[in-house]
């Protein structure tokens, strides 16, 4: 049952009340003075107050006042016999719902009390949304790579300057984005996120900036962009280094100007956004290469974030296990009580190229898959049991050692993304998900490198 304190210093309203309000359902409780109501509250937590302004001792608005202090969130619904616009006024300004005039509507009072209560369940419903949401992107250890992450987000974070997010594949470059986010005064604002490598090159103008109707075949109605709905908030342009120069051009306007146009509009919008990027790419390789605007690389490197892999946060890997445990025997309504020792050891001692995904990838599926409350060594992949992934190999394909660093990252990364598909039949949605990849990524990868079955 909803309950309802009714505060008023005339003992025939509160009678009056009571009597409605229990019939309907209510449970109420009464206070004839603010101070009697401010500690009522503390002792019953009601759902909503009913509150008169005119009382002895404090008064009505300054009760209102205290209460707000001491529980924002409460639900309060304002009544007087002698209620002015200006009362009224001041009353929303300190946080009442509504305001009812005496002598008392029922259907009044009923209306603005089932009204109050949607919204009352809107907000607790917001308020566990919000928490799920921090609760799913939470970065989880407490190694010093990630303690010294962590120490540079709470410093950078409250600023306004743009950030670079590099690091490997997996590795939770978005929790860092979203971490930087909530701890900036921005973080009641949008966070909207745009996968860059994951639109078509010749959509991605139209997802950015949006575009006016009849601009191109199929846009039947004008639409907002990504840097509009982020407007007064964040925007997160994830794989920015698989961003065509062309775009990379109107990018660097924006963060120089804050304004742009849709496509197919000369209207200029301007905004107010933060611009965090992330990627797994070298950046600077990219600029030698030609492939990545210097200019932008600059602009967008005010404040560099590195992500470490995991495989050199090992320490944090139990942890990460438990977490992911805990948070896919929820999902699926499993019961894992633990993993055995062995098998903790061994995802310890493995290399994890797909990183914190490929571990919460794992866990997820042997939470579904395992048949028992434990999680023995034998229900792990054989290549984690082994303590290390695929060894690529020394030499490139005129037996000679590579010359430089990115070509021996090339020659691993080519050899081991030929061995995972093999073990998986060449399935790609498979081997995406095994290695914690985007399958769009995996397929770019793959015709780079030139893999092709009959080849192999």
């Amino acid at each position: 049952m909803k309950s309802i304190l009714i505060v008023d210093d005339e003992i025939s309203i509160r009678q009056s009340l009571e009597g409605i309000l229990e019939d309907e359902g209510f449970q109420t409780a009464f206070a004839a003075t603010g101070e009697d109501a401010i500690n009522l509250i503390q002792e019953e937590d009601p759902d909503l107050v009913l509150l008169d302004i005119w009382m002895p001792g404090i008064d009505g608005l300054e009760t209102l006042k205290r209460i707000k202090h001491q529980r924002p969130n409460q639900l309060v619904i304002m009544m007087s016999g002698h209620g002015t616009i200006e009362t009224a006024v001041k009353a929303t300004r300190l946080g009442a719902y509504d305001f009812i005039e005496k002598p008392l509507s029922l259907e009044k009072v009923l209306l603005s009390i089932q009204n109050a209560m949607k919204i009352g369940q809107l907000v607790a419903e917001n308020q566990a949304l919000k928490e799920k949401i921090n609760r799913d992107y939470e970065m989880i250890g407490e190694s010093p790579a990630i303690a010294k992450l962590k120490k540079q987000i709470a410093i950078a974070a409250p600023s306004s300057g743009w950030a670079l997010i590099t690091g490997e594949n997996g590795t939770g470059k978005e929790l860092v984005a979203r971490a930087i986010h909530s701890q900036s005064t921005r973080h009641g604002k949008p966070f909207v996120e745009v996968n860059c490598a994951a639109i078509p090159e010749e959509l991605i103008e139209s997802e950015l900036f949006g575009h006016e109707k009849g601009s191109f075949t199929g846009a039947t109605a004008a639409r907002k962009g990504k840097f509009d709905q982020a407007n007064g908030g964040t925007l997160f342009l994830d794989e920015i280094g698989d961003m065509s120069l062309k775009t990379q051009a109107k990018i660097l306007r924006i963060l120089q100007e804050h304004k742009f146009e849709r496509v197919g509009g000369n209207r200029t919008i301007e905004v107010d956004v933060r611009v965090i990027a992330a990627t797994n790419k070298d950046l600077e390789e990219e600029i030698k290469e030609g492939n990545f605007r210097e200019d932008l690389y600059f602009r967008l490197n005010v404040l560099p974030f590195t992500v470490p892999p995991l495989r050199e946060r090992k320490e944090d890997i139990p942890r990460l296990t438990k977490h992911f445990l805990q948070y896919f025997c929820s999902k699926e309504s499993r019961e894992i009580k633990s993993m055995e020792k062995g098998a903790l050891e061994s995802l310890i001692s493995y290399n994890w190229p797909g990183n914190v995904r490929e571990l919460k990838n794992l866990i997820e599926r042997l939470v579904i898959m395992t048949p028992e409350h434990i999680i023995r060594m034998a229900d792990l992949p054989h290549a984690i049991t082994k303590g290390a992934p695929v060894k690529a190999t020394s030499t490139n394909a005129m037996g000679e050692m590579p010359d430089s660093y990115r070509e021996a990252k090339e020659l691993f990364e080519k050899q081991f993304l030929l061995e995972k598909l093999k073990k998986n039949n060449w399935n790609i949605s498979r081997t995406a998900e095994e290695i914690g990849l985007e399958r769009s990524n995996l397929h770019r990868k793959i015709k780079t490198y030139g893999i092709e079955p009959n080849k192999a």
